[in-house]
Order: structure tokens, then C-alpha cells, then sequence
């Protein structure tokens, strides 16, 4: 299999304040077919624009979305939820040939509880 057209090798220049790509020449799983090849696939992009980001973004985006959808108590904060549940789920989807029992069992509890939260929010409870 080729690399990645956005892999970079270890000798190629980055922009300047930008932390290097994590080595290694693919971004899929060895051997993966069918869905999780395409979506390994589809997900390039969006992580190398994650991991280009400074590394305080992502965490503070999705605190704050999540405390709204705490704190607000109607459709608003159920549509808050959902990035935070979508971004949990893919990282969990991305990552889950590498996880444990424990590491799953957890990631399963958290998308649980988002989707029981946005539920309650939208009004199904």
C-alpha cells in the first residue's frame, strides 16, 4: 500500500510552530478492509487538521459544549451534545482495535451516557 498523500516522511520540513506529524508512513490499520479502511480513510484529514490545532482547542470545545448541554435544559443543549457525542464516538471507533476491555467498556459507558443526556434533552424522557 502507498502512504497517506498526507504522511510526510521524517526528513520534510514543517511550518514553522506547527508539532510534527506522529511517524510512520500510514494512517490505517494494517490489513483493515472494507468500512474501517474507508473510514480510517475519510478520518486522515480530519485528524491531521486536530493534531495541527494547539493541543488546548479540542478539550476546551468540547468541555464547553458539554457544559451546555448540561446547563441548558431544552433541545439547545441536546444539540450541544451531539458534536461531543460524534467525536467521542469516532475517536472510539478509530481507536478501538487498540483498546482493552476496560478501555472499551469505558468509551461504550461515555457514549451511553451522552446519548441518554441528549435524549433527556431533546425531550424522550
Amino acid at each position: 500500500m502507498p502512504p497517506h498523500p498526507l504522511a510526510r516522511g521524517a526528513g520534510a520540513a514543517r511550518p514553522r510552530g506547527q508539532r510534527p506529524l506522529p511517524r510512520g508512513e500510514h494512517f490505517t490499520t494494517p490489513g483493515a478492509t472494507g468500512t474501517r479502511r474507508a473510514v480510517e480513510r475519510k478520518s486522515a484529514a480530519p485528524l491531521v487538521y486536530l493534531y495541527g490545532l494547539p493541543r488546548w482547542v479540542p478539550p476546551v470545545v468540547l468541555v464547553v459544549l458539554l457544559l451546555v448541554g448540561f446547563a441548558v435544559p431544552d433541545w439547545r443543549g441536546g444539540v450541544a451534545v451531539l458534536p461531543v457525542l460524534g467525536f467521542v464516538a469516532w475517536l472510539g471507533y478509530m481507536s478501538w482495535p487498540s483498546l482493552g476491555r476496560g478501555a472499551r467498556l469505558l468509551r461504550i459507558a461515555l457514549a451511553t451516557f451522552l446519548i441518554l443526556l441528549a435524549a433527556d434533552r431533546f425531550g424522550l424522557f
